[in-house]
Parts: structure tokens; C-alpha cells; sequence
């Protein structure tokens, strides 16, 4: 049997703020059955696994709203309207971080199965320290510098968000 598409009965927008925009719509699955969802239509977002010249990864340790934890994060986020990919790379990368680097834009991910999300996924090199990581009213950051192998570790523990940024950029360059 063939997998087929669902068919949409209705769509509205259920609830808007930040990078949340909710809809809920109503299918008409392939069985005759109705059932409803909620989407989260956002935004492109882009992320970086960035090396120093040690081979250290930089991170950005910050608050996570949704686990409820400080985690160490790669830096990244959502593309600006009107920004394109490698523009929001660098701009993200240094207010997160505070470094520079040069980029290359390995793949897109999708976020999950319930969001118009495609994340832009980068690899850095060549990164340099220019300034201090910029927080915002949203968003405090500090910088972290972590072995190539203590952030193999890392993923491995799940204590993480964009895992499959790092594992696409680690098998991009060859260090998996």
C-alpha cells in the first residue's frame, strides 16, 4: 500500500508570538478519517559547528527555555526576514560567541515532524576572537571552547539541541 499525502480540510492560525506561529489544521486521512494537528510554521533558522585552530568546537552555553537547563549549544538562529543563510550565520555566530569565521553551508535539516522548519546547517573554520559574546534581553550568552573529543561526549549524553548539525558537520569534515 502506498503512503499518500493528506488532504487539508481547514487551517487557522491558533496562537503567534516570537518564532511561534501556530495553526491547527484539520486532514482528511487517506482512511476517510478527519483528525487534527498543530504546526509550527516557522521560520528558517540556521547553525554552525565552528573549530578554533586547536580543533576546538565553539559553543554558546546558555539558558534552554523548553528543557528547563543551561546547556552548551552550537550557536545559530533564526534568519531574519530578508537575510539569507550566511548572513544570519555570521551575524548569530558573533553576537553568541564573539568570533569570526570562514563558512560553508554543508546541507538543511528539517526541525521535526510538526514544523515548516528548515534549519541551514554550517561548518566553520579559520575562527577568531573580535569581541565579547552581545547578549540580549532573550538571550544570555557565554562562550565555551570544548575538545573535538569531550563534544563527541557531548552529543552522545542528549543534553543537546541541533545533534544532527553536529553530526552532519562532523562527518563533513572527516571527524566523526
Amino acid at each position: 500500500m502506498a503512503i499518500l499525502p493528506w488532504k487539508v480540510l481547514k487551517r487557522e492560525q491558533v496562537y503567534k508570538k516570537y518564532a511561534w506561529d501556530i495553526d491547527r489544521v484539520d486532514f482528511l486521512m487517506p482512511r476517510g478519517n478527519k483528525a487534527d494537528f498543530y504546526i509550527n510554521n516557522a521560520r528558517p533558522a540556521a547553525a554552525v559547528v565552528a573549530l578554533t585552530d586547536n580543533n576546538e568546537i565553539i559553543l554558546a552555553r546558555q539558558f534552554r527555555p523548553g528543557p528547563g537547563k543551561v546547556l552548551n549549544e552550537l550557536p545559530g538562529g533564526y534568519l531574519d526576514p530578508g537575510e539569507n543563510a550566511l548572513e544570519s550565520i555570521g551575524r548569530e555566530f558573533r553576537e553568541e560567541t564573539g568570533y569570526e569565521g570562514e563558512f560553508v553551508e554543508i546541507g538543511t535539516c528539517l526541525d521535526d515532524a510538526y514544523s515548516t522548519m528548515e534549519r541551514h546547517c554550517f561548518v566553520a573554520t579559520n575562527c577568531k576572537k573580535v569581541g565579547e559574546p552581545q547578549d540580549t534581553d532573550t538571550e544570555q550568552t557565554e562562550l565555551v571552547l570544548m575538545p573535538l573529543d569531550e563534544f563527541r561526549q557531548q552529543l552522545r549524553s542528549g543534553q543537546m539541541t541541533d545533534i544532527e548539525v553536529a553530526y552532519l558537520a562532523l562527518d563533513y569534515l572527516g571527524k566523526l
